[in-house]
């Protein structure tokens, strides 16, 4: 998910998807690639902390990035991108699936 001039017809495409696939309170997945930074992966705990995340990290083979899942309880498809929406604008070069 990049910050593109369509980023926000997007995220409008995606909150739809989310509203028709699930039921809502729901848990969800998010799936990040970071560059292996251990204050881009403090930064990213930090935007999930007190909420419940289940956080894990797998360090690529180089060593050069590391993908992070983050499992929790949202309440709203808008709470999801939200997320998104914070970790993107506060973590430089983060890959968001």
């Amino acid at each position: 998910m990049s910050t593109t001039p369509n980023s926000e017809e997007f995220y409008k495409k995606l909150r739809d998807q989310l509203y028709d696939t699930s039921s809502w309170p729901t848990e969800y997945l998010y799936k990040f690639i970071i560059p292996s930074n251990r204050d881009k992966l403090e930064s990213l705990e930090n935007i999930f902390d007190n909420m419940g995340a289940v956080i894990d990290t797998k360090e690529s083979k180089s060593g050069k990035y590391t993908s992070i899942s983050v499992n929790l309880v949202m309440k709203s498809p808008e709470l999801v991108i939200e997320k998104y929406k914070e970790v993107a604008e506060k973590i430089e070069g983060v890959i968001s699936l």
